[in-house]
């Protein structure tokens, strides 16, 4: 027999492989195909399994279901509205509205704003450090997905949170500015490269920019928030 369920909580290609060789580890399944786009396992198996079988075999952050039948997406079923790309991306929103409002504040007594710049990004570092430290096991997979460095240089992946709290924190108190600014161009620049070539692509992958705790879709906000730090950086940089 053969049942189709739906699994939250993958972020990767590798979270989905490991969910695949799990559910294949167990026993009277004969073969287990699972997809990360649509969050889905194919299982054929001897004999019925219960869920609980299946959920004992994931880790906790992942959550196995059976997909609901035809009934369950009919007129007789109450259909649960497909969020829009603006719904899927408000917690990036809020998070950069909140950064801006802070900005003004600390701020917007003072004669000139020249280091008003300064404040934004080190904020923005260290917020979007914070959502990354959340899953540290998670986000180097979700990361490389689409970072051409994290991709041929694995550790990167694991260092980069790490980082951005170091150059939030030289921003926030003016230490090494230049070399800060420089940095920002490099890192961002790399990964901005591995968000465009994904957009170009049109794949359908999570943005690991907050980590993995919010599920965030790759889209052009993506490319134009690390666009913006780098028009920062060179700003600050010119004579």
């Amino acid at each position: 027999m053969k049942q189709t369920y739906t699994i939250s909580g993958m972020t990767c290609n590798g979270c989905r492989t490991d969910v695949e060789k799990r559910l294949q580890a167990v026993p009277d399944v004969l073969k287990a195909t699972v997809t990360l786009e649509n969050e889905q396992a194919v299982i054929s198996m001897n004999s019925h399994i219960a869920i609980e079988t299946f959920q004992k075999a994931l880790p906790d952050k992942y959550d196995i279901q059976e997909k609901k039948n035809v009934f369950d997406n009919s007129a007789f079923a109450k259909a649960e509205p497909k969020k829009s790309k603006l719904e899927q991306l408000k917690p990036l929103f809020l998070i950069l509205g909140y950064i801006v409002v802070a900005t003004i504040l600390l701020n917007y007594q003072r004669e000139y704003w020249d280091e008003a710049m300064l404040d934004f990004m080190g904020m923005f570092y260290i917020v979007f450090s914070f959502f990354k430290m959340l899953d540290l096991k998670g986000f180097p997979e979700s990361f490389r997905m689409y970072d051409p460095l994290a991709k041929v240089l694995p550790i990167y992946g694991w260092l980069y949170p790490f980082l951005e709290t170091a150059l939030g924190l030289m921003f926030l108190m003016r230490f090494e500015i230049e070399i800060a600014l420089i940095a920002t161009l490099v890192i961002l620049g790399i990964t901005t490269l591995g968000v465009t070539k994904t957009l170009l692509d049109k794949k359908s992958i999570q943005c690991a920019c907050l980590g993995t705790a919010l599920k965030l879709p790759m889209t052009e906000a993506t490319f134009i928030e690390n666009a913006i730090m780098i028009l920062m950086a060179i700003l600050m940089l010119l004579p």
